[in-house]
This record gives structure tokens, sequence and C-alpha cells, in this order.
């Protein structure tokens, strides 16, 4: 009789150093391409999101499906229209360099109207569970646009009386093609298309995805620029990373 000799497995190959970092390089790469052009980091830095967004949310965004204009770019990700509801990160139309977060209330052929700070949209009211008013006070530009003359308003961008004119048909302000209307869930403190007027399409960024860190903030931190209280703000954060961190927000979807 003849015994059976057992097969041996065939050694596996070791990778060379060149093969190794080629593949390090791919994956350094890979990660670069999907933080360049599918997700980007973000900061909250208003309170014209409360509560959908807190002063010191950190969020992810997706920047591909919302701009991408060739239809379907991946199975994950599909384009599609940005809609009523969508929150949109945005390059501010009149601030130069400045990004900004907003709910888009308008979209092209949409016809917009306030009356005592309620949305009226096409002759309907809106319902808006995620708005609040932290104040309470009245401000009849604010309350009842664009009802109001913007001329000589308060935080009105110079050049949005004109053009908000020229689109206000019926007591109702009409949204433009390619153009948007948003406004902060945060009504009686938003700064938004009611002072500075619509949102280009080409100005859009993306759809915050989810808030992948939360960290207590200071309303005002945002607005102190010195070199002191930068660095004062950073050992702040060393210092209290495990106790103001937000633990509770941390991977919440926005929506």
């Amino acid at each position: 009789m003849f015994s059976k000799s057992k097969d041996k497995k065939p050694e596996k190959k070791k990778e060379s150093l060149s093969e190794s970092i080629a593949g390090i390089a791919a994956v350094l790469v890979s990660g670069l391409f999907i933080i360049t052009f599918i997700v980007q980091a973000f900061e909250i830095p208003s309170e014209s999101m409360v509560q959908t967004l807190l002063v010191g949310d950190h969020v992810f965004v997706d920047r591909l499906s919302p701009t991408a204009k060739a239809g379907f770019v991946g199975p994950f990700l599909p384009y599609r229209e940005i809609r009523h509801g969508d929150i949109i990160v945005f390059l501010h139309p009149k601030e130069h360099g400045m990004y900004v977060v907003k709910r888009i209330i308008g979209v092209p052929g949409d016809r917009i109207r306030l009356h005592e700070g309620k949305v009226y949209r096409n002759g309907e009211a809106l319902n808006e569970p995620y708005v609040i008013h932290s104040t309470g006070d009245k401000i009849p530009y604010r309350d009842e646009f664009p009802a109001i003359s913007a001329d000589g308003q308060m935080n009105v961008n110079s050049e949005w009386p004109m053009e908000m004119h020229d689109h206000v048909v019926n007591g109702e302000l009409v949204v433009p093609p390619d153009k948007f209307f948003g406004m902060g869930d945060n009504r009686d403190v938003s700064l938004d298309s009611r002072f500075w007027g619509f949102i280009p399409r080409e100005n859009v960024i993306g759809r915050p995805l989810f808030i992948y860190w939360s960290f207590d903030t200071p309303k005002d931190q945002y607005m102190r620029t010195s070199w002191e209280d930068r660095v004062g703000f950073v050992f702040h954060v060393i210092g209290h990373f495990f106790t103001e961190t937000r633990w509770n927000r941390m991977f919440h979807f926005v929506h």
C-alpha cells in the first residue's frame, strides 16, 4: 500500500516594502478623496438652528448627493434635488468666505410670506415642529415678511431691498430659478433669507449627515478671534473634554 502524502499548503507570499507602502498610500488617498469630495467636517458657530443644531456641534456634511449634476454618482449616494425641509450648508451669498447652515423653506417657484411669525408657502401655513421662538419679541419686518419694507431695517443687507422688490408678487416673495429661500429653526435670532436674500444653487456645499462630536461651547466663542482667546479655548477643551462633551448628541442624524 502506498500512503497518501498530505497536500502542502502554499506559503503565503510576504509583502515587499514597496507593496506595503503602496497599500498605505491607497488607503490615505481613498480617505483624502472621501474627506475632500464626499464628506466634509463643519462646526456650528451660532444659535440660529437651535434646537436642531447647537453651538459647538461638529457635523459631517454630505458634499455629493445634493450638488452633483450627473444623475447617479454611486449606489449609496444618489444625486437628488434639494427639497423642502432639507438642512444645507452653503457659502453666504453676501459675506465672502462665510459658511452658513439653514433649513430650506422655499425652492424655485414657491411663494413665501410670514404672518405673525408663521410661514405660509403657496398659500398654506407650514407645520414646523422643529421651530422655536427664543425671545418672544415682535419685530414687524421679520414676522410679517415681505409685507414690511426692508429699507432701513436693522441687519438687512444693503442690496436686498431692491432685489426683494423685484420678486414680490401680490404680497408674496416668489423664489426664482436656481435659488432657494432658507431660514433658521431659531426664528427670533436667525439672520437668514429674510435679511440677505436667496441662496444660489452654486453656493450649496451639502447637507449635514450626523453630529460626530459636540462640545458645550459659549454662544459668543466664535466671535472671539484674538490669538489669546483661541489658544485659551483649545486648552479649555483639552482640560474639560470628558466633562463638557455632549455625549448624548454624538452620532445623532441631522434632520
